[in-house]
């Protein structure tokens, strides 16, 4: 009978954003993948899907008919690992999978970044820390994925077995990957470019957090200094409206293109100058991380992602308090050097191997097995190393 495991998390997009090189890496070993999410998106590597109903909401009563069903499905398929992601998914997956671990099955979860981060509203502390610091206890594995939380569920004892960091989910460096200027050139001007145009690009739902008003404001004050300048804005969301209306306002309409959702961002970002992000609150982003393998210079608020991925005048500027002008300038000073962006893309390209796939796989793939390598009584209800 295959070994089985089951990813769970509050909608099934996430697993096709950051995790089928690790649902692939259970099927290179035999095992039966199985998957918990809200939605209906056909995935690859999947032997069975179940479309439960969990809300991002901690509130919603329907995560209530989402426990049941999640407790159902773990109940009849006895699994050997349940990994859980996303805080709402996590939640429900540990508190279903607690008859479960009695009997052998383990449990690892991955915080993609608390939402009680240094700085973070009251409210998050209030709400989210006693339930992750609770639900830690029926954790075999609390996996974090930048030093702030590991030092902080270390600090505060979060009561899983083991807390491990990793760095991140793994960039596809075969995939991002800067271009020579001829490539970049022709590339740029069959979108409709300007060789010399100063292209800045952000990739990112259109909500509260990633804070694109902020970036569009910016705009305002650089559009004198760097006629040539445009911002490049992908993705969609709530707040997409607003943004349009706020660049209008501003009289930067012209200067700002939003992009929508783009299935293309490994070809947009190598043709760009400079990455440039606004979020108030990050895990490990993605994002800049695509653009430091596009060889790419970044231009970030200050959070704890973007500050543990750039180290100030180094491999790009970090931008404290949210401040408008010095934001500008840093953007000003990148316009009008090539050489000094070539060299923070250089170093940026360099830093990245750390978040690289592959080295990620190997962190986390060395972490299933430092479980099941050991030599355990099965009379226990624990495995054996024949397990990997």
């Amino acid at each position: 009978m295959p070994k089985k495991v089951l990813f769970c998390a509050t909608i099934d997009y996430h697993f096709k954003a950051f995790h089928l090189p690790y649902m692939s890496w259970f099927k290179e070993q035999g095992w039966e993948v199985h998957v918990a999410a809200n939605g209906s998106m056909d995935l690859p590597y999947v032997d069975r899907k179940f479309d439960i109903p969990i809300q991002r909401s901690p509130f919603s009563l329907k995560n209530m008919k989402a426990y049941t069903d999640l407790k159902s499905i773990i109940d009849e398929n006895e699994y050997n690992i349940i990994h859980c992601h996303t805080p709402v998914g996590g939640v429900l997956a540990r508190l279903a999978a607690r008859e479960a671990r009695r009997n052998g099955t383990m449990v690892f979860y991955t915080a993609h970044g608390f939402h009680f981060c240094i700085g973070a509203p009251f409210t998050n502390w209030l709400v989210y820390y006693p339930i992750e610091k609770i639900f830690s206890r029926y954790t075999d594995c609390l996996i974090t994925i930048n030093e702030e939380d590991y030092a902080l569920a270390v600090k505060r004892q979060f009561k899983a077995k083991r807390i491990e960091r990793v760095h991140g989910v793994g960039i596809n460096t075969e995939r991002f990957q800067s271009i020579d200027q001829i490539q970049r050139y022709a590339a740029r001007v069959e979108l409709g470019y300007k060789p010399d145009d100063f292209l800045l690009f952000y990739a990112a739902e259109f909500n509260k957090n990633k804070n694109q008003q902020f970036l569009i404001q910016v705009m305002a004050l650089i559009k004198n200094e760097v006629p040539q300048a445009r911002l490049l804005l992908a993705g969609s969301g709530s707040l997409l409206d607003s943004c349009r209306e706020l660049a209008e306002k501003l009289n930067v309409e012209d200067r700002v293109d939003f992009l929508g959702y783009r299935k293309d961002i490994a070809s947009l970002l190598p043709l760009c100058d400079v990455a440039v992000a606004s979020s108030m609150r990050e895990g490990l982003p993605v994002n800049i991380m695509e653009a430091m393998a596009c060889g790419l210079p970044i231009v970030a608020s200050a959070n704890r992602g973007h500050s543990e991925l750039v180290e100030d005048t180094v491999n790009g500027y970090v931008i404290t308090d949210q401040n408008y002008g010095k934001f500008a300038e840093r953007l000003i000073q990148l316009s009008r050097s090539d050489e000094l962006r070539k060299k923070i893309g250089l170093e940026n390209i360099n830093r990245v191997r750390t978040y690289s796939l592959p080295q990620v796989r190997m962190e986390l793939t060395g972490i299933y097995m430092d479980y099941f390598m050991e030599d355990r009584d099965e009379t226990e209800g624990k495995y054996s190393s024949a397990y990997i």
